[in-house]
């Protein structure tokens, strides 16, 4: 198992960044101090010695976190792996997962260039790509949302999106690697964890199958993205405070997006709206019919015109 698990880490690498790792190349590892990180630490370690360093975010949301944060910094010590522990300069409020995670992300990217590291690894594995994938099911995401986890998002890559949680706990308990048990993964007062406790012991799905079905609704994504953007570059205008789109002759798929874009070039603060909100837009859009979103106003018909809506009279 650990020969295969490695060998997988190396491909899905290589497979990643189009082309076979070289010693040039240097990585940064995201390792929380969980059964999932603490086997990737050790895999990256046994795969490019000498060339990862490995990060700790403490958000300071847990009294054990420190410790956790320590454990990593201890097992990188004594293989020779420089290691840092990151915090927030600010408390996490509001949306404590959103935020949190948005705050990470930060810091390991801001890391990530301080230290001249290439490449960012996460931990993400199967399991957590079919809990993503259903939550977001149940939230009646489009494609965008569907595409789940991506295996690669610029420097970012999480090459482990074939393997299984299972048997990455089986290897960190084989190989005795430490790693700790984040209490917030029991939390049924997330969604995430209250779904995981539902799947735990059932085996509904081909994983492996279900990750190809990902990269496709990803690609599929990207072909919209691109579409759009062709859009913009031939119909898309600017005329005064305003942007004018010429063409709406087009699917109401590839039109979502680019009133998205509308509203975010007119007002990038803008609050997006999403789902069902978009959909009754483009109804009254095709009206010719003219509706506010995000803090614009958009005029429908066989063009549209945005600009931003008129401030309101305190």
């Amino acid at each position: 198992m650990p020969d295969e698990l490695s060998v997988q880490l190396g491909e899905a690498v290589a497979r990643l960044i189009g082309r076979p790792v070289t010693n040039e190349d240097r990585f940064g590892l995201a390792v929380s101090g969980g059964a999932d990180s603490m086997a990737m630490l050790a895999l990256a370690h046994a795969c490019w010695p000498g060339r990862i360093e490995a990060a700790t975010v403490d958000h300071g949301l847990r009294p054990d976190a420190r410790e956790e944060a320590q454990m990593v910094a201890d097992w990188c010590a004594e293989h020779h792996v420089p290691h840092a522990i990151l915090s927030p300069d600010r408390p996490i409020s509001g949306s404590v997962q959103a935020e949190a995670r948005a705050a990470r992300y930060a810091l390991l990217e801001a890391w990530r260039i301080e230290r001249g590291l290439d490449w960012l690894l996460t931990a993400h594995h199967a399991d957590d790509q079919f809990e993503t994938v259903l939550l977001r099911l149940g939230r009646g995401s489009g494609v965008g949302g569907l595409a789940a986890v991506r295996a690669r998002r610029g420097a970012i890559l999480r090459p482990m999106l074939g393997m299984r949680r299972a048997d990455l706990r089986d290897y960190c308990d084989a190989e005795d690697v430490p790693y700790v048990d984040d209490p917030s993964n029991a939390d049924e007062r997330f969604d995430r964890a209250r779904l995981r406790r539902r799947l735990a012991g059932l085996d509904l799905i081909d994983l492996g199958r279900l990750n190809r079905s990902v990269e496709a609704l990803a690609e599929a994504d990207a072909a919209l993205d691109w579409m759009t953007d062709e859009i913009v570059a031939r119909h898309l205008r600017e005329n005064g405070d305003a942007l004018v789109l010429d063409r709406t002759d087009l699917p109401p798929a590839i039109l979502r997006r680019l009133l998205l874009r509308m509203i975010s070039s007119i007002n990038e603060n803008a609050e997006i709206p999403r789902g069902p909100t978009v959909d009754q837009a483009l109804v009254q859009l095709f009206d010719g019919k003219a509706v506010s979103l995000g803090d614009c106003v958009v005029t429908g018909g066989g063009r549209w015109t945005i600009r931003r809506a008129p401030a309101r009279k305190t």
